[in-house]
């Protein structure tokens, strides 16, 4: 017997065990998410998503309790790729810098997962998804579905960027409309995520140039 294959033969480490299992989670999460945006929420079952990741339905639940923890963790997942670099210091008070690096990120973050993001959206747009989600992320913790794991509420992103743009009305014209200029603001950055998200092609130097230009108007 060689070096190697006694090697190969050696017990896991707890580390080597959490790698794999969290390895696993990806896949049944990627696997998730394709059937609930192709298939429907509603239509998959966990039986159906354990045939397809390759396992007994009974190892399915050493993973995920059920099929709406599934859900939450892949809405939660990719809620916390965005809240990241949202107020990263967590204050509650957005600088002109977290601004930038969070318009920055969150639209880059959006051009390199777009096939991600595709999917999402479709599984977002279904009616019962919707439903949890909106009880979710109202600030509300929950049982039996989502789990509010990102750090902030949507009301609480609402009042940090509403604030950001009423410590700037000291320095602006008397007709100044904070309320407005966050809506343009959240409008704008929506839609160019969006555009993003189901353009046919994305062209990186007008990317980049957009990108710049949403940065300018409204930090």
């Amino acid at each position: 017997m060689t070096d190697r294959s006694i090697k190969n033969m050696a017990p896991r480490s707890k580390a080597q065990f959490k790698s794999i299992r969290e390895e696993k989670r990806a896949l049944i999460m990627d696997a998730a998410l394709e059937h609930f945006a192709r298939d429907g929420y509603h239509n998959t079952t966990i039986t159906h998503l354990a045939r397809h990741a390759g396992i007994s339905k009974g190892l399915m639940y050493n993973y995920f309790t059920s099929k709406e923890e599934l859900l939450a963790e892949i809405i939660n997942k990719s809620m916390n790729e965005v809240s990241a670099y949202f107020d990263p210091d967590r204050d509650g008070i957005l600088t002109e810098e977290e601004f930038e690096l969070f318009v920055r990120k969150y639209l880059l973050l959006i051009k390199g997962k777009v096939a991600f993001w595709q999917l999402l959206l479709q599984l977002m747009l279904q009616k019962d998804v919707r439903e949890q989600l909106l009880v979710a992320y109202s600030g509300k913790p929950q049982q039996g579905g989502f789990y509010k794991m990102s750090p902030h509420s949507k009301s609480d992103v609402f009042r940090i960027i509403l604030d950001y743009y009423m410590r700037k009305k000291e320095s602006k014209p008397p007709d100044y409309d904070p309320v407005l200029e966050m809506n343009m603001f959240m409008y704008t950055l929506s839609g160019f995520a969006l555009t993003t998200i189901y353009a046919e092609k994305t062209d990186d130097t007008y990317f980049e140039k957009t990108l710049n230009r949403i940065i300018e108007l409204y930090k």
